[in-house]
């Protein structure tokens, strides 16, 4: 007998998978406890637009890291900071204070995680970074640290 998943089942399957299960197995254990259901017309009908509907929110949030990545790509991030009399910052320029200033300048919100920068920021100068937009896409900004 053919059923939908509603829940994970260990040696079975996935949740949202069409599995065949014995007819006796579907019966008295996966339709009673609420595991899986009947694949009838209506039940495939609603495994077909889950995966579509999936699949669109995938491609939206691929096309939009696209675009995010062409507004960042090679652009520059200003950072104004306090520094003592050698030129050493108090402190060092975060991921969070870089998010903060793509978010503000750009109007892109960056998880401050996704925000990897080629050793610590402790002086006046211009560095590397590298921010994650999806998996697989990623943009390379620079930062500059200024009075």
């Amino acid at each position: 007998m053919k059923v939908v998943l509603l829940q994970d089942v260990k040696g079975l399957g996935k949740k949202g998978e069409l599995v065949t299960a014995k007819n006796g197995h579907a019966r008295n254990f996966l339709i009673p406890r609420g595991l899986a259901k009947e694949a009838n017309a209506q039940a495939l009908n609603e495994l077909k637009n889950a995966e579509d509907s999936k699949q669109f929110k995938i491609d939206t949030a691929i096309a939009e890291a696209n675009a995010n990545k062409t507004k960042l790509e090679s652009k520059t991030v200003v950072i104004h900071a306090k520094s003592g009399k050698e030129g050493k910052l108090f402190g060092s320029i975060t991921a969070k204070e870089i998010a903060n200033e793509i978010k503000q300048r750009y109007n892109i919100i960056v998880d401050k995680r996704k925000i990897s920068i080629t050793g610590e920021i402790k002086q006046y100068g211009k560095y590397d970074a590298e921010v994650k937009l999806y998996n697989g896409i990623t943009a390379k900004i620079f930062v500059e640290v200024c009075e």
